[in-house]
């Protein structure tokens, strides 16, 4: 394993490569799924940008947007906080509860029925940006939208990977025990104990296709196979 250190910009040029690449690949996937071929386009890529919030993925995932879109791509970002479960759900053990954070905060099968399974290999291409409105608790009526072939779907949040969500291309922003603690916001220091089950349960640093560390987010690194 190689640590190659980076600048934040140069960062988002080769992920941008590395998310182009991929999606070049996932045009030449054959078709599956029931239906016609033409209709089972398999070119869409699903993209997720994970980490906690004191890696700031949200951040990241939208650098992307312009980069990928000036290489003709179409991106459509979506954020894991839009498809959280209702407040009654989340907060029956508690406001700050680090288990049920860990385990059913985020509608992870909301996000698959409405998102993934539709932008993936022999999906409709019509996805649903955002289920739930946290802020009033109440569903967020957005329209459907049709991801057209070729695009590419920025999906950014905390606790991503390890649940079986199907992702095209992972990039997983790590953080040392030390530097999360330190860069949490004291608001949120209760999900810390949610982020270390991650760490041992998951482990997303030992498969996610692109891990970046992020102790210092001015001076950022990439881990690299040795």
């Amino acid at each position: 394993m190689r640590v190659r250190p980076i600048s934040p910009e140069r960062l988002v040029t080769e992920l941008t490569d590395r998310v182009l690449a991929a999606a070049d690949l996932a045009a030449d996937r054959p078709p599956s799924g029931p239906g016609p071929a033409a209709d089972r386009s398999p070119s869409r890529l699903r993209v997720a940008v994970d980490g906690p919030p004191a890696a700031d993925p949200d951040r990241l995932a939208d650098a992307l947007v312009d980069p990928l879109r000036a290489a003709g791509r179409p991106v459509l970002r979506i954020r894991a906080e839009d498809f959280l479960r209702p407040a009654s759900v989340r907060y029956e053990l508690g406001r700050t509860n680090p288990d049920a954070y860990y385990e059913g905060w985020t509608d992870e099968a909301g996000l698959r029925r409405e998102v993934l399974d539709p932008a993936g290999p022999g999906g409709s291409g019509r996805v649903l940006p955002s289920l739930w409105d946290a802020a009033t608790d109440r569903a967020s009526r957005a329209p459907y939208l049709d991801l057209p072939a070729g695009a590419v779907l920025l999906v950014s949040g905390a606790l991503l990977l390890g649940g079986g969500l199907p992702f095209d291309l992972a990039v997983h922003l790590a953080l040392s025990p030390a530097a999360l603690a330190r860069r949490t916001d004291p608001r949120l220091r209760w999900t810390l104990p949610a982020f270390q089950r991650y760490a041992e349960e998951v482990d997303p640093a030992s498969f996610a296709d692109v891990v970046v560390r992020v102790d210092d987010p001015r001076r950022p690194a990439l881990v690299e196979p040795s």
